[in-house]
């Protein structure tokens, strides 16, 4: 009997905290939607006033977006959209990581291409493409490359980081126990990575959004650019402002995937029991 009890306070803690960690969550929830209401509210009094003709009323915008979704423009851009999005988001993944990982490993990678990602990190990339245009055309390419810029530097950056902020007992354990180098890399230094990887993968993917809008805004308007070129030069403020607040809820709801699966593949004990 008096193990049971024991038993019993020793697990009170532990729900305790589960209960209060729940509480945590659902508040900061409340806190988001409240703020999401806030700034819809202030925006929907700010087109009513109106404060200039160019903001409607976040009703009227709602009202495009549905109308947008009925007549097919909406889907049909956003497939000329995922296109490049999804090709230079793949293919700076599959580099990123790989030259990441390397740069973490081997301190000659490093000195040669840490300088180089640190640059195009900081560079203004929308400077850049024109570049590429002149390089490449205004092609399924160039729109590829301009989504790589902005997201693979930020994927090799936190890769790296990621490698090099392994721990060291971890490493050192290995080799105690006469671990190759092979089996370092393997078995110690890529799953204590992974975390920090796959959130770089998270911030490379969002940045992706932002090269291929700036790509089909700067380049040739195709896809959700050119419905925003196209809406705004003949003053349908409404369908141009639903477009945009159509790919920042597409670019939000899939890093909040992303997120969730973050968290289940790498941090299960912060998920609501």
């Amino acid at each position: 009997m008096r193990f049971d009890d024991e038993a019993g306070a020793a697990t009170a803690p532990a729900t305790i905290r589960t209960a209060a960690l729940a509480t945590d969550r659902d508040l900061a929830s409340l806190w988001r939607l409240l703020s999401i209401a806030i700034v819809c509210g202030a925006w929907e009094i700010a087109g009513q006033i109106p404060i200039n003709y160019a903001l409607p009323p976040f009703s009227e915008i709602v009202i495009a977006f549905v109308s947008m979704i009925a007549d097919g423009s909406l889907p049909r851009a956003y497939l000329s959209t995922l296109q490049p999005l999804a090709i230079g988001v793949v293919a700076s993944a599959m580099i990123g990581v790989g030259l990441g990982v390397l740069m973490g490993l081997r301190p000659v990678a490093e000195w040669f291409a840490a300088p180089i990602f640190v640059v195009l990190q900081a560079a203004p990339v929308a400077a850049l493409i024109p570049l590429v245009t002149f390089i490449y055309g205004i092609g399924l390419a160039a729109k590829s490359l301009s989504v790589m810029l902005l997201a693979l530097p930020v994927i090799v950056l936190n890769c790296y980081k990621a490698v090099r902020n392994v721990n060291p007992s971890l490493v050192d354990m290995c080799r105690s126990f006469q671990g190759t180098r092979a089996q370092q890399i393997a078995k110690i230094i890529i799953p204590d990575a992974s975390p920090l990887i796959f959130a770089g993968l998270r911030l490379g993917i969002g940045a992706g959004f932002v090269g291929v809008v700036l790509a089909e805004l700067l380049i040739t308007p195709t896809g959700i650019g050119d419905l925003i070129t196209y809406h705004r030069s003949v003053a349908d403020y409404a369908e141009m402002y639903a477009t945009i607040v159509s790919i920042i809820l597409f670019s939000a709801l899939t890093l909040a995937a992303l997120q969730q699966l973050e968290v289940a593949l790498f941090r299960p004990e912060t998920k609501r029991g």
